[in-house]
């Protein structure tokens, strides 16, 4: 069989590992170990993240698991943060704070982010939100224009 130089050049191309950034828009968070789960996959592909709107809640711990040089923020990027609480279907649906699950938080989070937490008076019950801006950029980069 004969390779031209067309058909080596595609299967050079085919070769190449795919590259998938996680684009983050519109995410509310959820259960804490899925999300500890998706950003170890993310991490171990060397992948990157951007964030390009909300990131609240679980979504936060992209921050304690991806490395901090493969997440960058757009001006449309805003992170959100709380106390854990258990899952509303063993307390029947009533918020009821978990302390370990918010240690377990603070425990993922680099420096940046857990004195942030502290100068805003620590986690609450209530959403503390970073908006686009110093406070943001002070936790992570904004996305250059090639990103």
């Amino acid at each position: 069989m004969r390779i031209t130089p067309l058909a080596l050049l595609f299967l050079v191309f085919v070769a190449q590992p795919a590259r998938a950034d996680l684009h983050i828009t519109r995410d509310h968070g959820g259960y804490v170990e899925e999300y500890k789960a998706k950003y170890k996959r993310i991490a171990d592909r060397k992948e990157r993240v951007i964030i390009d709107g909300i990131c609240n809640s679980a979504c936060t711990l992209v921050f304690g698991i991806v490395p901090m040089n493969k997440i960058c923020v757009t001006p449309k990027a805003s992170l959100g943060f709380h106390q854990a609480y258990y899952d509303k279907a063993f307390t029947f649906g009533i918020k009821v704070t978990s302390s370990e699950g918010t240690s377990d938080l603070m425990s993922y989070y680099p420096v940046t982010v857990k004195d942030w937490i502290r100068r805003n008076g620590g986690l609450t019950t209530e959403m503390k939100k970073i908006k686009n801006g110093e406070d943001l950029w002070k936790i992570v980069d904004p996305c250059p224009e090639e990103w």
